[in-house]
């Protein structure tokens, strides 16, 4: 008697679940080119940011995409990664959310400086003239950039945290996410260096590529 055996079933991975996937990595990524390039990094001063840009405009126009992608994909690779740290570490999730949106979000308006400073040099404004204009910003920028500074790093430090209090992922993988945030800032604010400050976000984006295979693999987190 010959018995058939029923031939595996392959579990295919819906093209939406892919897509939500990708959007883990691709954010953390394009930020950290945008630190590696931008021109201004190390600028003391609005003139010193000018004369940057003018030295770089290509460099410029650059950051202002990659920071589009970033606007496009990190808040909801946030909401990707909470799905796979929720029922492990509710409330470690929930402070991560809360703080990590805002933070994000407010890229959106620190794009819009970015763009005043390329616009400046494309209108071949002089030197004094773009900082004037630089310096004249709405108030709301600097409050934006508190939000941002503030919401990313200890936002993003209990994404990592909630992340390894599950156990979903690599020990080693939620401590990358976990220290990636604080060395982007003392890569920002101490050292000054944008090469620390591209492997800060590399670290990051390394360790929500590892949660999106998370989400790949396993269906409950879709």
């Amino acid at each position: 008697m010959i018995t058939a055996v029923a031939p595996a079933r392959i579990r295919s991975v819906p093209p939406a679940t892919w897509a939500v996937a990708l959007l883990l990595p691709i954010g953390p990524a394009a930020i950290a080119v945008l630190r590696l390039i931008l021109p201004y990094y190390t600028a003391g001063d609005s003139a010193d940011m000018v004369a940057a840009v003018n030295a770089h405009p290509g460099r410029q126009t650059a950051v202002i995409w990659l920071a589009y992608v970033g606007i496009l994909t990190l808040v909801p690779g946030l909401f990707a990664a909470a799905r796979v740290c929720r029922d492990g570490a509710p409330r470690l999730t929930a402070w991560a959310l809360a703080l990590s949106v805002p933070g994000y979000l407010s890229l959106g308006m620190l794009i819009g400086y970015d763009e005043i400073l390329w616009s400046t040099s494309n209108a071949g404004l002089p030197v004094h003239d773009a900082s004037s204009v630089v310096d004249a910003g709405h108030p709301a920028i600097d409050v934006s950039i508190g939000v941002f500074v503030i919401g990313h790093v200890v936002g993003t430090v209990l994404l990592g945290l909630a992340l390894l209090r599950s156990g979903r992922i690599p020990v080693w993988a939620g401590w990358v996410i976990a220290v990636s945030q604080p060395l982007h800032f003392v890569a920002t604010v101490i050292l000054g260096s944008p090469q620390v400050d591209f492997v800060a976000w590399s670290m990051t984006a390394v360790g929500l590529a590892v949660v999106a295979r998370q989400v790949l693999k396993d269906p409950l987190t879709r």
